[in-house]
């Protein structure tokens, strides 16, 4: 085996895979999210079901009711892009109805991202 092959392989158990604490980040969702949104699949509240939204579309869950600004957004919900737009929701997608002003800590921001990363 190369090495190169050797590196790829100590790598495929992290990839795909936020760098969070996810029981942590479900405390922190439960704590700073859970009041507007859910985890339960077609379950919005006054925020759109976070259910499966690492990888979704930006103003893609049937039923919610999205400001023009996040249904035009473009964005994919990555880990990259939901930890800059947990950072500064207004600045991110500018417009959007989000009344969270942002998590600044970004130890808590990642703890969330592997959260929701889990619920598929």
């Amino acid at each position: 085996m190369t090495l190169l092959a050797s590196a790829l392989l100590l790598l495929l158990p992290v990839a795909g895979r936020a760098a969070g604490d996810a029981e942590a980040g479900k405390t922190a969702f439960n704590r700073r999210c859970a009041v507007c949104h859910s985890v339960a699949e077609g379950q919005n509240k006054v925020g759109p079901s976070l259910h499966g939204v690492v990888g979704r579309a930006s103003g893609s869950v049937a039923g919610f009711n999205y400001s023009p600004a996040m249904k035009s957004a473009g964005k994919t919900w990555d880990e990259a892009s939901i930890d800059t737009y947990l950072q500064d929701p207004k600045a991110y997608v500018p417009g959007n109805r989000m009344i969270l002003a942002g998590i600044k800590d970004e130890a808590e921001r990642q703890n969330i991202i592997a959260y929701l990363d889990t619920q598929k």
